[in-house]
């Protein structure tokens, strides 16, 4: 078993690991408990009540946080020559076609998100076996393969993210950065709840949100009252 860290062990004695608490509090606990040298993220894992191995119980989507991610990030754009700055002027970090598909191939992927356009994905769907496992895949339901190039560059910048349900029921998301205000925090993960409970697939039945865990990077996660984040 692995040794606790002193600052592990202070950070455990702030709260009781068999209460489940409201938002509010959990986000102060969070703040409280974090110790890195850097501003580390902040991260919800939301357990759903369905089963991903069929198709009517998946659940995927896009959500636009209101305070962003606090996250720099790098966008890719493959798109035709026409559309390179419309691309630019909305602040894509690198604009191009084959010369990035070749990169890519290479095994360039120093990037967060790729955006594209329907016409070039059969060039970009020779990178799959790179980008997908990356989660880096172009995807029209994530709105990442899209004819309205500029706009979806705008919202990626401000805070859009997408999420989905992993194997085993739950979706990670990092939804904040430690140094934001705690209502900023509570904010952005409200809304990323309701977007999940929105999503909920007719096909589930009983409990839909199981659980609601919050926390830094490399701290202790707090579990959250769910009806404090869905109202």
């Amino acid at each position: 078993m692995a040794k606790l860290t002193r600052k592990r062990k202070e950070a455990l004695t702030r709260f009781d690991r068999n209460t489940v608490y409201p938002l509010s509090e959990a986000v102060k606990i969070v703040k409280s408990i974090t110790y890195t040298q850097f501003d580390a993220s902040v991260d919800l894992d939301v357990r759903l009540g369905v089963d991903p191995r069929k198709a009517n119980q998946m659940v995927r989507g896009t959500v636009t946080l209101p305070h962003g991610t606090g996250k720099t990030i790098r966008v890719l754009v493959l798109c035709t020559p026409d559309r390179e700055e419309e691309a630019k002027a909305a602040g894509a970090d690198y604009v191009g076609l084959d010369e990035y598909v070749d990169k890519i191939k290479g095994g360039w992927t120093d990037i967060d998100v790729v955006i594209t356009m329907p016409s070039v994905m059969p060039k970009v769907g020779q990178l799959g076996k790179i980008l997908g496992p990356r989660g880096l895949m172009p995807n029209p339901k994530s709105g990442t393969v899209t004819m309205e190039i500029g706009k979806a560059v705008k919202d990626v910048k401000a805070g859009k993210i997408d999420f989905k349900v992993d194997k085993t029921g739950i979706i990670h998301a990092s939804i904040a950065k430690v140094s934001f205000d705690e209502g900023k925090i509570a904010d952005n993960a409200r809304e990323l709840i309701q977007t999940i409970i929105r999503l909920k697939p007719p096909a589930a039945k009983g409990t839909y949100v199981k659980s609601i865990y919050m926390s830094s990077t490399m701290s202790p996660g707090i579990q959250v009252e769910a009806k404090t984040v869905s109202v």
